[in-house]
C-alpha cells in the first residue's frame, strides 16, 4: 500500500513539473516573424531577405539556395536527407546566412538540428513518465497475468492508401520514403523546387496540344518530363494540385514524382515528372502490337482498377476524395513492362467528397476528346453539379478503350487493325457537330468483329463495352462493377490454364 502511495507521487511531481516547464515555454505569446537571408531564383527575395517563420538554408547538387516559409510545412520541408540533398531550418533573425554543409552530406544522412535546451528538459521529463507508465503496467501485468488477453483483430485498422510494389521504377530509398508519408504523392516542396536543375533532359518521346513528353535521367534513372506550353498553364497547376493533395499512389495510375518551374530562353516552363515507361501509351503501344485474350484482359482489368482507385472516396487518417478523369482515353493509359495499364493526365480531373460536402470541378477552360466524348455531354444535358455525371462519362470512354484493345485481340488467327473509335463513321480530326450527329442523334455505337463472340474472355469484354455505351447514363455500368467482373474472369482463366497444364 505503502508502495503505491510513494509511486503515485512519484507521477504526479513528474507531471507538474513538466507542466511547468511547456508553461515556461509558451508564456511568451505568439512568435514574431522572422527577418532571412534570402538567395535564390524564384524571385521570392527582397534585397537578399524575405520574412517568414522559419528560415532555411538547402545544398541539393552543389546548388545552394536560402530563404523562408511558414510554419505551416515544417515538418515535410525540413525533415529528411538523402546523399548530395542537405536542409537546415532556424528561428532566429539570419540565422541561414552562415549555414554550411557537414562534410558528410554525400555519404550519412544530415543530422538532426539540435534541440534547445527547454525541450531537452520536456523530453527528459516526459522520458520518465513513460518510463513509470512502463512499469506500472509491467507490475499490473504480473498481478494480473490470468487475465485472458484479447488480440486485435487484423483486419480492424483504418483504410490505407496501398503504396505499390509492382515494377514501377525506383529512385532509391529516399523515393520510397517521402512517397509513403505526407499528404501528396511526390517528393516534398523543397525538393521539388529544385528537380529541373537535377534532371537531364535526353530525347523528346511524344507530343501533343498540351505541349512535349521528355524522357530524362534523375539520379541515374529515367524520368518522364512533362512540359506544358503556356497556353495550357491550367492543366499544369491542376495536376501539381491533385498530385501534391491526394493519396494518389496506385499500381495503376501513373506515378508522380515532383513538378517544378524553369526559365529557358526567357520564357517559363512548366514541368511535371513522373515514372517512365519504355513502352508508351496504349495508343502508340496498340499501333505495332497484337494481344492474346489474357494479355487483353489483363490489360482490360489494370485500367478498370486504376479507374476504381480514382472514383472512390477514402475516409480515414489520409483521405483521399474521389476523382473523375474527364478525358480517359487509349493516348492517357501507359503501357507498363508487365503488361499491364496505368491512368495518367488529369489536368481536367474534378474532384468530391462527400464528407466534406464539396465538389471541385477546377478552371481549365479545355475540354475533353470529342471522339471520346459521351452522349450527354455532346448534346450538353450532363448535370454539371452532380459528381457522379462526370464519372458516368468516364465509363463511356472506358468501354471505347477496351474497344480499341480487343480490335488488337487474335481470336482463331484473325486480327483486326489498329482504329480509333468511330473511325468508321466520322473524320480523323471530328467536329462537335459531327460527333452528336453519330452518337445522339444516330445513337451509333463501334462494330464488333463476329470473331469476338467466340472466346469466353473476350464475349464477357463485349457485353461490359454494351454496358458503358448505354444512351441513359445512369443505366451503365459503375467501375467497380467492371472490376469485379473482370476479376471473376480473371481467377477463371487462370484456373483454365492451370488445369490446361495439368492435363497435358
Amino acid at each position: 500500500m505503502g508502495g503505491s502511495a510513494l509511486l503515485t507521487l512519484l507521477l504526479t511531481g513528474v507531471f507538474l513539473s513538466t507542466s511547468n516547464i511547456q508553461a515556461e515555454t509558451h508564456d511568451g505569446g505568439e512568435e514574431e516573424m522572422l527577418l532571412c537571408t534570402c538567395e535564390n531564383s524564384k524571385g521570392t527575395c527582397n534585397n537578399g531577405t524575405c520574412i517568414g517563420d522559419y528560415c532555411f538554408y538547402t545544398l541539393t547538387k552543389d546548388i545552394e539556395e536560402r530563404g523562408c516559409f511558414s510554419k505551416k510545412h515544417f515538418r515535410e520541408q525540413c525533415s529528411g536527407a538523402f546523399p548530395g540533398f542537405f536542409v537546415h531550418c532556424c528561428q532566429k533573425e539570419k540565422c541561414n546566412a552562415f549555414i554550411t554543409p557537414p562534410p558528410n552530406i554525400n555519404g550519412e544522412p544530415t543530422p538532426p538540428p539540435e534541440l534547445p535546451r527547454t525541450e531537452v528538459w520536456i523530453a527528459v521529463s516526459l522520458l520518465l513518465l513513460l518510463t513509470s507508465i512502463s512499469v506500472c503496467g509491467v507490475l499490473l501485468f504480473l498481478r494480473f497475468r490470468r487475465a485472458p488477453c484479447k488480440l486485435k483483430d487484423p483486419e480492424d485498422h483504418g483504410l490505407m492508401v496501398k503504396v505499390p510494389a509492382g515494377n514501377d521504377p525506383t529512385y532509391g530509398e529516399i523515393f520510397d520514403e517521402f512517397c509513403t508519408s505526407g499528404s501528396g504523392t511526390g517528393l516534398p516542396y523543397l525538393v521539388q523546387r529544385t528537380m529541373a536543375r537535377q534532371i537531364s533532359l535526353a530525347e523528346c518521346v511524344g507530343k501533343g496540344r498540351y505541349g512535349e513528353v521528355w524522357r530524362g535521367t534523375w539520379m541515374g534513372e529515367s524520368v518522364a518530363v512533362k512540359i506544358f506550353s503556356s497556353r495550357d498553364e491550367q492543366s499544369w497547376f491542376r495536376e501539381t494540385e491533385i498530385y501534391n493533395t491526394v493519396q494518389l499512389r496506385h499500381d495503376n495510375i501513373l506515378g508522380f514524382i515532383a513538378s517544378d518551374m524553369t526559365s529557358k530562353n526567357s520564357s517559363t516552363q512548366l514541368w511535371l515528372v513522373t515514372h517512365f515507361h519504355e513502352l508508351g501509351s496504349l495508343y502508340d503501344f496498340l499501333q505495332y502490337s497484337s494481344l492474346e485474350p489474357e494479355g487483353c484482359l489483363k490489360m482490360c482489368l489494370s485500367v478498370a482498377c486504376g479507374l476504381v482507385h480514382l472514383h472512390t472516396e477514402i475516409v480515414s487518417s489520409q483521405e483521399k476524395p474521389a476523382i473523375a478523369h474527364r478525358d480517359l482515353k487509349s493516348r492517357n493509359i501507359l503501357v507498363k513492362r508487365n503488361g499491364q495499364c496505368c491512368i495518367a493526365d488529369l489536368g481536367l480531373a474534378v474532384m468530391h467528397s462527400q464528407s466534406h460536402d464539396y465538389l471541385d470541378v477546377g478552371n481549365n477552360p479545355r475540354v475533353g476528346t470529342k471522339r471520346y466524348m459521351a452522349p450527354e455531354v455532346l448534346d450538353e444535358t450532363i448535370r454539371v453539379d452532380v459528381f457522379e455525371s462526370y464519372k458516368q462519362t468516364d465509363i463511356w470512354a472506358l468501354g471505347l478503350v477496351f474497344w480499341e484493345i480487343t480490335r488488337r485481340t487474335i481470336v482463331n488467327g484473325i486480327v483486326e487493325e489498329y482504329r480509333p473509335p468511330f473511325f468508321d463513321l466520322v473524320p480523323s480530326d471530328p467536329s462537335f457537330e459531327e460527333m452528336k450527329k453519330v452518337v445522339c442523334v444516330d445513337q451509333q455505337r463501334p462494330s464488333l468483329h463476329n470473331r469476338l463472340h467466340s472466346h469466353p474472355i473476350l464475349s464477357t469484354i463485349v457485353k461490359i463495352m454494351k454496358e458503358c455505351w448505354f444512351q441513359k447514363p445512369t443505366a451503365r455500368l459503375t467501375a467497380l462493377r467492371v472490376k469485379k467482373t473482370l476479376s471473376k474472369l480473371d481467377v477463371e482463366s487462370d484456373f483454365s490454364i492451370e488445369k490446361l497444364k495439368r492435363d497435358i
